[in-house]
């Protein structure tokens, strides 16, 4: 791979956006194209970029709301905000600072939904959260200025893929027990027939000479036997990583893990070694109908 050679950037699982800003601020020359399945996530972005005084505004109001009630007022107002942006009241500024509003004061900063896809996290208890944060919000405007905001699935970029072309995924993670399930994000859920379809759509962006990069939980946490993502990029570079999960209903297991980077291409990283396991015989473990499923629907 000639990085210097990489003209687009392609984010198909945008989410909180931490690396994109990094790539935009390191490679302002790229061409970024970013995605996300939550077509609610996608909208609030686009009303930071085209309406961000607007989205600060009524942040502004609903943080000397908050600071200055106590817990019962607040619980109201969360209530309240909850209730309109799930009944898409209001200017999309409006839905967009209630987006914010909703991740800064809800329960652990989670996003997520029911079956009718209403958020329904309920609301956490936090003493002085910084609700408006206007330098970032300025700043998320700048950058999403010369980036194409998309909601949909990521099968719907293979065709502006070539060799010229990186994409960085990180997907719904794999949950490392049955209780740990934290993939509704959408009211689509992403379990191993998702990861699977994923797998192949990289592959294909692989064959059009793309430099692919996926993040994702490593099963060898929970069990050591798991070798899903082992056997699934067999003949990928898998590099184990340590990360902190935040995450966890209790506190003592909210520590550091491992978590996997799987490239298409060599890779040393900080703190990680690639794995060098014989996986002969893996596709044999796999479904090989679904890894090369016919796409074109996507």
């Amino acid at each position: 791979m000639r990085w210097g050679a990489i003209q687009t950037y392609i984010e198909p699982f945008l989410g909180s956006g931490a690396v994109l800003f990094d790539v935009a601020a390191q490679f302002p020359h790229l061409k970024i194209l970013a995605l996300d399945r939550n077509p609610r996530l996608i909208a609030t972005y686009g009303a930071i970029r085209d309406e961000a005084p607007a989205v600060i505004r009524q942040l502004w109001e609903w943080q000397e709301q908050y600071w200055q009630a106590g817990e019962t007022v607040r619980r109201q107002l969360y209530h309240q905000v909850r209730d309109r942006f799930n009944a898409e009241e209001g200017s999309a500024a409006d839905q967009a600072a209630a987006f914010v509003f909703l991740n800064r004061t809800g329960f652990n900063g989670l996003y997520r939904v029911n079956r009718q896809g209403r958020f329904n996290v309920p609301p956490g208890r936090y003493r002085r959260p910084l609700i408006c944060d206007a330098a970032n919000l300025l700043q998320a405007q700048r950058v999403f200025q010369g980036v194409d905001l998309r909601a949909g699935d990521y099968g719907s970029v293979l065709g502006q893929v070539d060799a010229h072309t990186f994409i960085y995924c990180d997907p719904p993670y794999r949950p490392l027990s049955a209780t740990a399930s934290f993939t509704a994000y959408a009211r689509d859920a992403f379990g191993d027939e998702q990861q699977r379809e994923l797998s192949a759509f990289l592959r294909r962006c692989r064959a059009r000479g793309a430099a692919v990069m996926l993040s994702n939980s490593d099963p060898h946490n929970a069990d050591p036997h798991d070798d899903f993502f082992d056997a699934l990029y067999h003949d990928w570079t898998i590099t184990r990583v340590p990360a902190r999960r935040s995450i966890n209903s209790q506190g003592d297991r909210r520590g550091p893990v491992q978590e996997l980077v799987i490239t298409n291409y060599p890779v040393t990283l900080p703190g990680g070694a690639p794995q060098q396991k014989n996986w002969r015989g893996a596709q044999d473990r796999l479904e090989e109908d679904s890894l090369h499923k016919n796409y074109s629907s996507h």
